[in-house]
């Protein structure tokens, strides 16, 4: 998993709250686990203006130029910035898959789905809680200052709009520390490797039958 750096991008406005993860990445998406491939059907019914789902059809869509995501400068956005809930709904993966290959590196709401905000993790991908009144504000930057960008440091938990604004953010500090260190749930298992060993090698002398090959 990439270690997370700080960077500075630019900040796409999605003002709609509970935004569930089916509207994210359709279930029709989800034919693949190599967790790539997903941007193109990122936020789907939204994107295209002909969402019938035939080979035909799927080939012929064309993009809803209303979109926000479908207008310059947010179509390079690498922060997205949206309200309340986001991610609620079901448990797919899949979502944190598809905002990542659209680009995306952080989302930034007032609160998450509970396994959205898990599995964000997991992936090496940052959602960040801000208070509704901070998120406020910075919707009203990105509408009044064009191309707005904002700084994320995680080592030092900020949200900045450079020369403007500065917000600081809470983040348990086991998932800091796996985002700081690329860290996904078998390098952090492997970091206890020797652990494991010796409790297998005690394991095996208590209950020897446990080990033996059939």
């Amino acid at each position: 998993m990439k270690v997370f750096k700080t960077f500075t991008g630019i900040i796409a406005p999605l003002d709609r709250s509970n935004v569930d993860t089916d509207t994210i990445i359709p279930k029709e998406y989800l034919k693949s686990i190599k967790r790539s491939g997903f941007g193109p059907n990122l936020f789907d019914d939204w994107r295209y203006l002909n969402n019938e789902n035939t080979a035909e059809q799927y080939n012929k869509r064309k993009l809803n130029p209303d979109f926000i995501l479908n207008k310059s400068p947010f179509d390079k956005a690498e922060i997205l910035l949206t309200r309340e809930n986001f991610g609620c709904g079901s448990s797919r993966e899949h979502a944190v898959w598809a905002l990542s290959d659209f680009g995306f590196k952080v989302v930034l709401a007032p609160s998450f789905g509970d396994i959205f905000y898990s599995n964000s993790f997991k992936n090496g991908f940052f959602p960040i809680r801000l208070k509704t009144e901070e998120i406020d504000v910075l919707f009203n930057f990105v509408w009044s200052i064009e191309e707005c960008k904002a700084t994320i440091s995680l080592k030092e938990q900020f949200v900045e709009i450079k020369g403007i604004e500065k917000f600081f953010f809470d983040i348990e500090s086991n998932l800091k520390d796996r985002l700081i260190k690329g860290l996904d749930d078998i390098a952090i298992t492997l970091a206890h490797s020797n652990t494991i060993k010796e409790y297998e090698t005690k394991r095996a002398k208590k209950v020897p039958w446990l080990f033996q090959e059939i």
